[in-house]
Parts: structure tokens; sequence; C-alpha cells
């Protein structure tokens, strides 16, 4: 059935129509929507449910697009898609060719960048709002952001700058305690003291008369915040000054992040003032929806599930990649008590959940910091320790200064678990894993290996801890091929597997591409063609006897790999290929030199060639000229 209300809004102006209790209808009925369409289709529900009020009132405030609205991370964009026009198209979200799951300026004029990683909208804000300065015209720049992704570096570089320029924006934190696990640190803890230091608390009679007997609008819209969050109006009323002060940034707040009216005010209010602005809202994560209340940081991101009891719709089968490496990593730790894990604000996604259970003392959550979770490493190195990284691959591009500095100039041994690797499917070209082998190899003292089964995963691990400085395994999102671990065993470096002999082509391959090498040779032998496939397992350092093995003794060598193809594997084939000086041709597969939308994987390499069919076609079409 249509809903009453959201089938008829089609852009934020007939949001701005709406009564009292035409409001709280709709915001029951986006929260219906969101949970219909990610029960399908999976995607960041809690992010979303908890900001619905917040959404509805900054879009009944601001005037957009005129106005300008930056989401971090975009986890929370849903309810904003659902009234800026997208509502009939919703039920596409993460489907190839439909609705991304980020903002998206292509997808709309209300889209103000492109989001999909954290702590980048106050960046982007600023330079919005001195460029509207520099214009001299008067939109009003908002920024959303979380409490864990305020704490990252690039956002406290960001609140350095607007602290110094004081151009007038707004901030919105967006507070509900959670990044996607439990936020840790100094400035998490900061803002729980905010919302519940005693010595507030204690202000909490006194403060309640002044605020009722003003008129004053934002005054209002604190009072009708909840009980607890007394005490936090005025700089004075803090023990050691205010942080966000201290940045030169005009701090309102707490308020009720479910109280839309409150939240008009207190947006509306922040206009007044010339500077920056920090309105601090309470929100809680997963609000409207039981299980996604109770287990937030399960229904960060999710899968398909069912509404009624909330429970995901797995599908039987073999074990992830990730599983596989948890377990590797747990039976490794316990016989070297030098091994220590770190995550930045990811220990589920990565699989450290269980590490950090079982070796609490020795595992480091460092929030959205994926900078200093580097750097990091480095240090517990040069102490005597064996830091083990879990990071997902489009992650650890924020990374690379310290990569290169701190860990391979060094030559540190630091074990970079490089986790969503390849193509990841519905959350599109900001989370694809699609650059980690090209500019992996680009750095000297660096080894890599690309396992290509659960045994070879566990066997990479315990390879990667007996070696000298610093190496990345890397792995994809999903299940394994679903073979059976077995009890790991050390990988020789630089020697790949030899799994078919053939004499017309040779297939090398590296990673899960390994499999679809084999299926390959299945459709050719099917052709009449004998195809070598060969599990390269390292790609730095290369097996290159392997290679000149291919080069001399079939005529053409194809490389297959889920990175991109500018600077990856197939690069480096192609480089010994053309060093050594044979006339063998060197046909690679891997991504192209473009993004690539979200979708289904399968979906997703089809569009890109590198489905098994498609590979053997190119082959067959190359082979016939090459063998004349």
């Amino acid at each position: 059935m249509e809903p009453r209300i959201l089938s008829n809004i089609s852009s934020p102006a007939d949001v701005k129509k709406l009564d009292s209790e035409e409001l709280e209808a709709l915001a029951a009925e986006l929260r219906t929507e969101m949970i219909a369409v990610t029960s399908l289709r999976g995607g960041h529900l809690a992010s979303s449910l908890g900001v619905v009020e917040l959404t509805l009132a900054l879009h009944r405030v601001l005037d957009c697009p005129k106005d300008r609205i930056v989401f971090d991370v975009g986890h929370q964009a849903y309810a904003h898609k659902l009234i800026t026009g997208r509502y009939k198209d919703f039920y596409t979200l993460r489907t190839f060719g439909g609705i991304s799951g980020f903002p998206k300026r292509e997808e709309s004029v209300y889209d103000a960048h492109d989001a999909g990683h954290a702590s980048d909208s106050l960046s982007t804000a600023l330079g919005l709002a001195i460029a509207r300065d520099l214009r001299g015209t008067d939109e009003r720049i908002v920024a959303v952001i979380g409490d864990g992704s305020i704490s990252a570096g690039l956002a406290l570089e960001a609140m350095n700058q607007i602290g110094q320029h004081r151009t007038k924006m707004t901030i919105i934190l967006n507070d509900n305690s959670m990044s996607i696990s439990k936020n840790v640190g100094a400035v998490a803890q900061y803002l729980t003291d905010l919302r519940t230091n005693l010595r507030y608390i204690n202000l909490n009679e006194n403060l309640s008369r002044q605020l009722a007997e003003t008129e004053n609008p934002v005054s209002r819209a604190i009072l009708s915040a909840s009980k607890t969050m007394k005490g936090t109006l005025k700089r004075g009323m803090l023990a050691e000054g205010m942080l966000f002060e201290d940045f030169g940034i005009k701090y309102l707040g707490p308020v009720n992040g479910h109280d839309e009216k409150a939240l008009e005010s207190v947006i509306a209010a922040a206009d007044d003032f010339n500077r920056p602005v920090l309105i601090h809202v309470m929100t809680h994560k997963g609000a409207g929806y039981k299980p996604a209340e109770e287990s937030p940081d399960l229904f960060h991101g999710i899968g398909p599930f069912d509404i009624a009891t909330g429970e995901f719709k797995k599908k039987p089968g073999a074990p992830s990649y990730t599983k596989v490496f948890a377990d590797a990593l747990l039976a490794e730790a316990e016989e070297n008590p030098d091994i220590v894990a770190i995550t930045a604000a990811m220990p589920s996604g990565t699989g450290l959940d269980a590490f950090g259970k079982r070796f609490p003392e020795r595992f480091f959550d460092v929030g959205i910091c994926e900078e200093h979770a580097v750097t990091f490493a480095s240090g517990l190195a040069l102490g005597g320790k064996l830091p083990v990284v879990a990071i997902y691959s489009t992650f650890l591009q924020r990374a690379f200064d310290e990569t290169v500095i701190n860990v391979a100039l060094q030559n540190q041994h630091v074990v970079f678990c490089v986790d969503r690797a390849g193509l990841v499917g519905a959350d599109g070209p900001t989370h694809h894993g699609a650059f980690d082998l090209a500019y992996l190899r680009s750095i000297p003292n660096f080894k890599i290996i690309a396992p290509s089964s659960a045994s070879e995963l566990a066997s990479a691990l315990h390879t990667a801890l007996r070696l000298d400085g610093p190496v990345a395994i890397r792995y994809p999102r999903g299940a394994t091929d679903g073979s059976s671990t077995t009890a790991p065993e050390m990988l020789p470096v630089g020697e790949s597997r030899l799994l078919r002999e053939g004499s017309d082509v040779a297939l090398l391959a590296v990673g899960h591409m390994v499999g679809r090498a084999l299926e390959v040779a299945r459709l050719l032998e099917a052709e009449g063609i004998s195809a070598r496939v060969v599990d390269m397992r390292w790609v730095k350092p290369l097996d290159v006897q392997e290679v000149r093995a291919a080069a001399r003794s079939t005529s053409l060598v194809v490389t297959i790999e889920d990175g991109s193809l500018i600077g990856g594997f197939g690069t480096a084939v192609s480089e010994v290929v053309a060093a050594e000086g044979y006339a063998t041709k060197v046909l690679p597969f891997g991504l192209p030199d473009r993004f690539i939308q979200q979708g289904d994987i399968e979906e997703l390499f089809e569009t890109v060639g590198l489905a098994p069919e498609q590979i053997a076609a190119q082959v067959v079409h190359a082979l016939p000229t090459l063998m004349a």
C-alpha cells in the first residue's frame, strides 16, 4: 500500500507544507520504507533510522538545493533521498543501475558531494562556504557529521581551519555514541562527559528555571531535550572549557535529535550567528525499529533480513574470507604472544572482534583514524611487537603516506590484512578495493600475497607473520571456495603454484580469480585449446621463473586479477615479458580505468569483461592470429 504522505512528497517544498501531525506520520512512513527496502536490498539502516527527524528539520528550515547539506560518509542519507524526489526509485537502492547507497551528485541536485568515506564533510563544507564568500552569495552550508567521524584526523584538521577562518557555516554533530561499533577514544569520552557529567546535571533545576523564563528559541529548544542533557549551554558551566568553543566554533546543545520542532528552532537560530556554529544533536541509532535499536552495530551495514524478527537471511555455504582470517589469527596469537591486532573502528567488519574478546590487552581499536593506525603499528613494531593491521582495501588508501614512510621506509615487520579487495558489490565505487595491488606494488620493501582459497589464506597469514619487513595479504569480501582449511604451511616467497598443464595459452591468476581461471580453462578445452593455469600467489615478489616458462612454452600469456589494470598484477607480468625480450603477447584482464558502479558482484564482473565466458571468447579470438 502506498504511504499516504510520502507518496506525495516530490521535494523539500512539500515537506514544508506539513503540519505537526503530518510530519510525525511522514517520519513513521520514512522509517517503514527504509526498513522495507533494506530488508530486500541490504544497506545502512540503523544510521538512517536515527536521523529521520533531523533530516526533516534540516529540509524544513533550509532552502535546498540553494542551501547545501554535506553528509559525512552518507550512511545516514536515506531519508534525505526519499524526500528529494527519489521515493519512486528507492526500491532500486544499491542495485545495478539503481539508487546509490550514498549521496551522489549525478543522482540529484540535492546531493552536495559524493560521500562514502568518513570525516570529509567538514573540509568539504568549509570549501563550499569559502567559495560562497568569494562569490558574494548567501546560501547556508551545513555539514552533518557523526560522533565517530569527528574524532578522525581529517575532521580535526578541518576544525582547525574553520576556527581560523570563522566563516559562517553550521555543523550538525549527530551524537549516537557509535560509528559502526561503539566509539572509542578521548573525543568520544568528552562527548559522553557533555551528556552525563554530574556537575552539569546538578545545575539542572536552576538552569531549567532560567531557560523557561526566556523567549530565546535556542534556549527553549535545549529545554525540550532529555532531562539528563541540562547544563551544557554555556562555556562557563564546563569544568575545563569547551572543546569546540576553543576551536572558535559556537557550541549549541545538546539537543534532542528526535524532537523535530526543537531541531527546527535550533537550526534556524544558528543562522543568526555570523560565525561557525556546531549543534550537538543527540539521536538513537536504529530509532523506530526494535531490532536495530537493540543491535545498532549489526544493523549498521546489513544484507537482507526478515522484518518481523530482524533475523538476517544468510545463505548457507562456505565460511567467508574474513572468518577464515579471524580464526587463523586467533590460532597464531595463541602461539605467539607478541602478535597484536589493530583496527580502525571496524572490529566486527574485519573479524577482529573475536581477537579482542580473547586477547583484550593485545587488541587496539583506534577509531576512524587509518593514518594513525598504520603509524601506531610501526611504533609497535619498533617496540618489538608483531602488529597485524586488519583493514578494508578502500580504507587503506587513506594511509598511503604512513604506509610508505612509517612502515616501508623503515622496513618494519607489519602485516596488513587487506579485506574487501576487488569488487565489493552494492556499496559501489567508494568501497571497491580496486587499487591496492597497484599502490602497494609501488612501495619498496613490500611483499604482497593474494591467496586463492581458505587454506591458502591461513597459510599466507602463517607465512607473513614469519617474514621480515611489511607484508600485505589481500582477500575479497564474501565466501571462500568451500574447500576445507588444512593446517597452515610456509609458502615459499615468490613461488607460484601450477594447477594445470597446457601448451597453447597460459592463464596466470591471483586471489579468488584463480577459480575463474580454472573455469576459463575448461571452456577453452571445449574449443580444443590447451590452457596452462597457474595460481601466482605472490604479486610481489613475482614468480619471474613462472612468467618466463609461460612466455616460452605458450603462444599467449593471459593475466587475470580483480584489481586495477593500470599498475597491477598484469602490469607486473607485462614488465617481465617486455624486459626479457619475449615476443609472446600478454592479454591482461582486470578492472578498467574507470570507477565501477554498485550492483551484484557477478553483474559487475560481466560489465568489466571478467565473466569466464567473456575471457574465454577473447582468448579464442586472439589465439588463431598468434598461432598462425
